[in-house]
């Protein structure tokens, strides 16, 4: 009975081995027939290889064992030996995806892949537990609560760092610069992502921050688009924030872009499979945004993020300022299996318009400008009392008697009477990226009036 049952668990891996290697045989049929053939053998007999090991397991390890978790650590196993983004989610994971792409989850609010074997950082999202306690992108997580990353499993990371809003998790970081790891607790909350925050920076100056990239977020963005252009008339410059973006959805990207390109392609994909190429293209559109673009990217940059910079690049749209992206450039199908689980598989990589890939390269910024942290009040420089023309006893008055000619410093004159709000300001003060963005549109404006 027993030798039998034992059987019954060998012939069970066997059929679902089969059928997920039959999953994926289409995806490796580039071979002739003879090679087909040959490798049809070999498959046989590493799988006759995995039902030895399977009976080995489940009738000499020291406890008893479940042999559909032993399954399924093997499709993980499988799936993991490929790439960093393809992984075997459970019922239970592929429940957590979906409930992610509609912005809202219980966690510390951090995007993770894995970088040279390593747990890593892409991005805080703004705003999120992980971001106010001073998580950084490019920190690599060696320890969650206490346990070692080492061989973990990007699904397997995310599940620990979720969890109810209120609890806490102990992460462990190593950062760049600092001579010991760092450890921060921080307490889960309910994760509600804002896609799209807008304001305006100066008079015909907005500024758009995208988030992440979720399934309303080019429809946030038209609406923050309206609300800019009706404050300012006319619209003189806008600002795309794309910093600690960790991408998210591909459609959402090609319509984001789309809004400021009006043909040609924004983005393609090559896979081995000829549904694999895919080809995005931009529509020409009743209401157009003709004003000149800054776009702010950084390491944190990723994904879809990079697709809309590269896309706008490409087009000359607009000027990217900042820091080379992050470098992620795969696109990953999920693929939903009948038990409710399913596989996300890497199956194609993105070609920017121009047909550079963003794969493991990035986007390189067309000014390069890296962050600066702000200076302590102590180490600022001291400004020095100095005497113009006009403070010379009996100067000579210019035309007009003013003692300011037109040409005079436009943005001396300008702070006195900016609408600026304290809080603007302050983003400015402490943002030399988003000031650098700022000035070049105001120089670009300045050029352009007659």
């Amino acid at each position: 009975m027993k030798k039998a049952r034992k059987s019954l668990i060998a012939i069970v891996g066997l059929v679902v081995l089969l059928g997920v290697w039959g999953v994926f045989q289409g995806i490796t049929a580039y071979c002739s027939e003879e090679k087909k053939a040959k490798s049809l053998d070999d498959v046989f007999k590493q799988l006759k290889l995995f039902s030895e090991v399977l009976n080995l397991v489940e009738d000499q390890y020291v406890e008893p064992v479940d042999e559909a978790k032993l399954i399924q650590g093997a499709i993980k196993g499988m799936l993991q030996s490929l790439d960093p983004h393809s992984t075997y989610m459970t019922p239970d994971e592929y429940k957590e995806l979906q409930v992610e792409t509609r912005g809202t989850f219980g966690g510390i609010g951090i995007e993770i892949t894995i970088r040279d074997g390593v747990l890593t950082v892409v991005a805080p999202i703004e705003g999120t537990p992980a971001d106010k306690a001073g998580i950084k992108a490019n920190d690599q997580i060696i320890k969650i609560d206490g346990e070692s990353t080492k061989d973990m499993s990007i699904t397997e990371a995310v599940k620990r760092l979720r969890g109810p809003e209120g609890t806490k998790v102990r992460v462990t970081i190593i950062r760049e610069g600092e001579p010991k790891p760092l450890e921060f607790e921080i307490v889960r909350s309910l994760i509600h992502i804002q896609s799209v925050k807008y304001r305006t920076l100066e008079p015909g100056f907005g500024y758009v921050r995208i988030a992440s990239f979720q399934s309303d977020t080019a429809q946030q963005l038209r609406k923050a688009l309206d609300d800019l252009e009706q404050e300012n008339k006319p619209m003189r410059g806008l600002i795309i924030d794309l910093r600690n973006n960790p991408g998210g959805l591909l459609d959402q990207a090609v319509q984001v872009s789309d809004e400021f390109i009006d043909s040609g392609l924004i983005v393609y994909t090559k896979g081995r499979k000829e549904e694999q190429q895919m080809k995005f293209e931009a529509h020409k559109k009743d209401k157009t945004h003709q004003y000149p673009i800054v776009v702010l990217v950084n390491g944190g940059s990723a994904s879809a993020s990079e697709i809309v910079a590269g896309a706008l690049q490409d087009h000359k749209r607009a000027l990217i300022l900042g820091e080379p992206t992050f470098g992620k450039g795969s696109v990953q199908t999920v693929i939903p299996l009948e038990d409710g689980s399913a596989v996300r598989l890497t199956t194609a990589l993105y070609y920017t318009p121009s047909g550079r890939s963003i794969q493991a390269k990035g986007i390189q910024p067309d000014i390069y400008v890296p962050r600066e942290e702000k200076l302590a009040a102590a180490d600022q420089p001291k400004s020095r009392f100095s005497i113009r023309e006009k403070d010379l006893p009996g100067h000579m008055q210019g035309d007009g008697g003013s003692g300011e000619s037109k040409g005079e410093d436009r943005s001396s004159k300008k702070k006195g009477t900016s609408k600026q709000t304290e809080e603007v300001q302050k983003m400015l003060e402490q943002d030399n990226q988003l000031q650098r963005a700022l000035d070049l549109l105001k120089g670009l404006a300045i050029l352009a009036k007659p």
